[in-house]
């Protein structure tokens, strides 16, 4: 891999296409070059970075000749059409869609717990759902000392997630509640405003919804644990930025609050933030913008065997989207 890479980021006008040009941009990542890739209308816009403006192309079959790097965000369709063309020009691609997250032949990478697997590639690497990378932050190290056998969670989805459309729409809604007027819809199936929505992504035949297996499924192959088990209920809030999940764990062995602390307090990219007593524990106000997740409310699960609850924030445009690629594209120049 070139020392100074040519980077493109596909999707650059996007909510997360952004931040990825931002963490770039604020890591100091050696780009020799910025692409910045996106569909025909918002070819010419122009965007900052490194105080220069750089004018967005148009995605094309031919727009990977000459790049090292790619940084997916453009959704499913576009990366299961345009990152296999990536790969095949010698460009390494960062797929920030669910398209290749499952596939044997792709890595599924979180740099704090599995970076090795970054080594085994074959042109392209997927960036994990967002739900999941930020979970994992506290769960994987708890998992290193104790062993998870299964866990019960419930996550609490910002609109952000969803995309700019869905900010819009929020705010709109809390306007037309506050004024009095009828609510109206387009991003969700219902009022998102002083509301919570029992559901993320569409629902399969067991009941579950597709983004309740991503933990699970996802949780199995960045851990290199094929029995994990979870069972989730995602929902969305009417918060704007950083998803939280509540987490009750069961481990192998024997855990204690205090051997969970020092534990956490060594993660990587995880901040402790656990004094009930002073009213402090994480929250999505608190982690938005800010890179690190923030882990809190530990206590012994009283209702499992060897078993620990708690909570985590984390935001999901950074950590569980645009960090989680930089930092991958970091560790392929390692």
């Amino acid at each position: 891999m070139n020392r100074n890479p040519h980077v493109a980021v596909v999707g650059a006008t996007g909510a997360v296409g952004l931040e990825m040009i931002k963490t770039l941009e604020k890591r100091n990542f050696p780009a020799s070059q910025l692409t910045l890739l996106a569909s025909a209308r918002s070819v010419g816009k122009k965007l900052k970075f490194r105080g220069q403006d750089i004018a967005v192309t148009e995605l094309t079959k031919d727009s990977f000749a000459g790049i090292d790097i790619a940084l997916f965000s453009a959704g499913g369709g576009i990366s299961k059409e345009f990152a296999p063309l990536a790969a095949r020009a010698g460009c390494v691609v960062v797929d920030n869609s669910s398209a290749f997250r499952m596939d044997d032949s792709v890595p599924l990478v979180v740099p704090e717990i599995n970076a090795a697997d970054v080594r085994k590639h074959q042109g392209i690497i997927a960036n994990p759902n967002c739900t999941t990378a930020i979970t994992l932050m506290a769960l994987f190290p708890l998992h290193q000392a104790f062993g998870v056998k299964r866990i019960f969670a419930s996550s609490y989805q910002a609109v952000s997630g969803t995309g700019a459309k869905a900010i819009e729409e929020l705010e709109r809604q809390v306007g037309e509640v506050v004024a009095g007027q009828p609510v109206t819809k387009e991003v969700y199936p219902h009022q998102i405003a002083f509301n919570v929505l029992p559901q993320v992504d569409s629902f399969l035949p067991s009941g579950y919804t597709k983004e309740e297996m991503k933990l699970e499924n996802e949780g199995r192959k960045i851990m290199h644990h094929p029995s994990f088990r979870a069972s989730v209920t995602c929902v969305r809030v009417p918060v704007y930025r950083s998803h939280s999940i509540a987490v009750s764990a069961e481990f192998e062995m024997p855990v204690t609050v205090a051997a969970a602390w020092a534990v956490l307090k060594k993660a990587p990219g995880l901040d402790l933030v656990d004094e009930p007593e002073n009213r402090s524990y994480p929250m999505p106000l608190f982690t938005s913008e800010r890179d690190n997740c923030a882990v809190g409310r530990i206590r012994m699960d009283c209702a499992l065997e060897n078993g620990l609850c708690f909570w985590v924030c984390g935001d999901q445009l950074l950590k569980g989207a645009a960090l989680n690629a930089v930092q991958i594209a970091e560790e392929l120049l390692k």
